[in-house]
């Protein structure tokens, strides 16, 4: 490890041990600003120091064992053999999970999520698995301990979605589901199909950090608002008052559309939640583009061929295409059990960091 790295997490454990200090200072604790402040920096330390310490403890058993390979008994020599092999496998762990940790953070790991589902290729088939990811996610949400609230939808009439959008509220959402976004193939036979043959549809999902206020601004002379009345399949449930709002961003052309509530107030605060979102995103991927003309669009078109999961209804399938992974868990993951494939995931992308950052 380099001297001057070395030096920076001596210099970061020491810090370590300050603030702990500092947590259970009475003065501390009873100014809950600061110790809100203390804990936050405990907290990103604590991600440094645990796998530094763990290095160095294994470092400490290593050299401790030299002695023991030049004992004048064999079968003292052979175990400590055996146990340096050992010790060695876990300081290349140890190693990763370091470097892992040194990797620049995502400022909006901790964000919520704007989850986005719209029907792509496939007609009233593609808007029945949009209804089918929305629930995976919901339940997925539910797992976590995270909150859901629709903030847009547009049904169809067997009970799919062309569209929806929700927001997901959770420490760590985006973190779990910022690799989500793509475009999701589904191959399983309609239920409006009378041969029985399969067909494949697809569906797009964008996962958007919730954006602060802070972050975007907009200036009310940008927007463009249109009231108009609420449509739906009719009944006493129709609204007969102009409650539905449609926002248009000038500047960029982003139109965002809501009508779930009956409050045109709602129905704003809403609409503007997601306008910020991918306001925000849009300006992500033009800092994005400046660095690397080879940026690729976050969802693609919706065609086919675009697509990064599988998901095959008669085989009880699901790949990922990115990372190669089969799971013939289909029923299982469809109920929300999507850390088998999330870990994997977080692990092939930290890896790719890594690759990047050693080859800088």
């Amino acid at each position: 490890m380099r001297e001057q790295l070395l030096r920076k997490l001596e210099e970061v454990e020491r810090r370590f041990r300050e603030v702990e200090g500092l947590l259970v200072d009475p003065e501390v604790i009873r100014n809950p600003e600061l110790y809100q402040r203390y804990a936050k920096e405990h907290a990103e330390l604590k991600r440094l120091t645990e796998p530094f310490r763990r290095l160095k403890a294994i470092e400490e058993e290593i050299a401790s064992i030299g002695p023991l390979l030049e004992d004048e008994d064999e079968g003292i020599r052979a175990m400590a053999k055996e146990e340096l092999a050992r010790l060695e496998r876990e300081r290349a762990e140890a190693e990763r999970d370091l470097k892992v940790a040194l990797l620049p953070k995502d400022p909006r790991d901790e964000r919520n999520v704007v989850l986005e589902i719209r029907a792509g290729t496939g007609g009233e088939e593609a808007a029945l698995f949009a209804a089918d990811l929305f629930r995976m996610y919901s339940k997925y949400a539910e797992r976590k301990g995270w909150g859901v609230e629709v903030l847009s939808h547009h049904p169809t009439g067997m009970g799919g979605f062309k569209e929806v959008i929700a927001l997901i509220e959770g420490k760590g959402a985006y973190s779990r589901l910022k690799y989500e976004s793509g475009v999701h193939r589904v191959q399983r036979v309609p239920e409006t199909e009378s041969q029985g043959r399969v067909h494949t549809s697809t569906v797009t999902v964008a996962v958007l950090p919730e954006a602060e206020e802070v972050e975007v601004e907009i200036d009310p002379k940008d927007l463009r608002i249109d009231v108009f009345r609420a449509s739906g399949p009719g009944g006493q449930h129709v609204n007969v008052t102009d409650s539905a709002v449609r926002i248009t961003h000038l500047p960029t052309g982003l139109v965002v559309q809501c009508q779930d509530e009956r409050s045109q107030h709602k129905n704003k605060a809403k609409a503007m939640k997601i306008l910020m979102a991918r306001l925000l995103e849009l300006k992500r991927r033009e800092q994005e583009q400046r660095i690397s003309q080879e940026r690729r669009s976050q969802i693609g078109t919706g065609e086919r061929s675009e697509r990064i999961r599988t998901y095959n209804f008669p085989q009880r399938r699901v790949t990922d295409h990115r990372i190669g992974l089969t799971l013939y868990s289909l029923e299982e993951v469809l109920e929300g059990e999507l850390d088998e494939i999330i870990e994997p995931l977080i692990t092939h992308y930290q890896a790719e960091a890594l690759r990047r950052a050693e080859e800088a």
